[in-house]
Parts: structure tokens; C-alpha cells; sequence
């Protein structure tokens, strides 16, 4: 009788041992999902999409902008008038130079008026365009470079109604600009608005 109660009890004891070794396999498969958990990747493509973001900035950051149109304040202006000149005209060379440190372009005819009175006072009539000189396409003036436009001044006694007036210069308009520059050259205007002095071809490289 004894033996059967001792035999009773080991396999009560065996039966807890197995029961207790349920729950041990149990936590291993949840550690096993544990490390299945997708955050590393996650991880991973995260690192991947910070690393591409630089590049399409620095892509970005590299394409150079076109340059813009010249205005008056980059430019300095000067007259050639060693052209000579025919019947009672006198060929001139208009010349602009970049005096920025920026690159800018410079594209067809300038706004040209004779000024006078020491104040910039207009006298007659503005610069006609020349259209035997047109446009050539635009020209790109690096900092330091200069473009020129054939300019032809017409003689004040050609013409018997002209009331001559003294100019100090010209006032000059660049291409698409709304400020002008002054070039100092003493010239004898008419103060009639009907009487075209000036005529003035567009720019081209110099």
C-alpha cells in the first residue's frame, strides 16, 4: 500500500514538472516575436530617406541661376566719337561697361535723350531707333565687360526751325530698365520735340 501512495506521488511530481515547463517555452516564443518586431527596419528606412534629403537639396542648391537684366546702377557709360561722319552727321559708339560685381545681360536699344540746364532738363526729342541696327540676341556682361550701340548725332544746323540749345550730355535708359545714367558730352540740341537729333542702334558685344 505504501509503495502504491509513493508511487502515486512521483507521478504527481512528474506531472508538475512538465506543467512547469509549459510556461518556460511560452516566454521563448515571446522573446522569439520580440526580435521578429519590424522597428529596425523601420529604423533602417528612415536612415535611408534622411540620407537621400541632403542630396536633393544640394542638387538643388547647385543650379546656378540665369542672370538678370543690367539696370542703370551697374553700368557705367562712355561716348566714342572718333567714328567720323557724313553730310552734317557724326557716328558715335555708345558704350556701356558692367561696373558690378554681379554677371547681368543687356538686350536691345537704349532710351536716348540729349539733357541740358546743368538739371537733366530733356531737350527735343529722344533718340530714334535704328532699325538697319536691330538686336543681335542678348548679351551677357560679366563683371568688367562692356557692350556698345552705334549712335548718330545729327548736326542742330541742319535744320533752319531748330532753336539751339546747349546739352551737357546724354541720359541713357539700359534695355527694360526704368533708372537712367548720365554720360557728360557736350552737344547743341534743338528744343523742338519735332526734331529728331538721335538715332541709335540696339546693343551689341564689344
Amino acid at each position: 500500500m505504501r509503495a502504491l501512495i509513493l508511487l502515486a506521488t512521483a507521478a504527481l511530481t512528474t506531472t508538475a514538472l512538465a506543467g512547469c515547463g509549459t510556461p518556460s517555452n511560452a516566454g521563448a516564443s515571446t522573446g522569439s516575436d520580440s526580435s521578429a518586431d519590424p522597428t529596425p527596419t523601420v529604423s533602417a528606412s528612415t536612415s535611408a530617406d534622411s540620407s537621400s534629403a541632403p542630396a536633393s537639396t544640394n542638387s538643388s542648391s547647385g543650379s546656378a541661376a540665369a542672370p538678370g537684366l543690367c539696370n542703370a546702377s551697374m553700368l557705367a557709360g562712355s561716348v566714342d566719337d572718333t567714328g567720323g561722319g557724313a553730310a552734317g552727321h557724326i557716328y558715335m559708339k555708345l558704350i556701356v561697361k558692367n561696373s558690378s560685381n554681379q554677371t547681368c545681360i543687356i538686350d536691345g536699344y537704349p532710351g536716348v535723350s540729349l539733357v541740358g540746364n546743368g538739371s537733366g532738363t530733356q531737350i527735343g526729342a529722344p533718340a530714334d531707333r535704328d532699325a538697319t541696327l536691330p538686336s543681335t540676341g542678348p548679351v551677357t556682361l560679366n563683371p568688367g565687360a562692356s557692350a556698345e550701340a552705334q549712335l548718330r548725332y545729327t548736326q542742330a544746323g541742319n535744320y533752319q526751325n531748330c532753336t539751339q540749345t546747349p546739352a551737357d550730355g546724354l541720359r541713357v535708359y539700359p534695355p527694360s530698365a526704368t533708372d537712367a545714367f548720365f554720360i557728360a558730352h557736350p552737344l547743341t540740341g534743338c528744343s523742338e520735340s519735332s526734331i529728331v537729333l538721335l538715332t541709335i542702334g540696339a546693343f551689341r558685344g564689344a
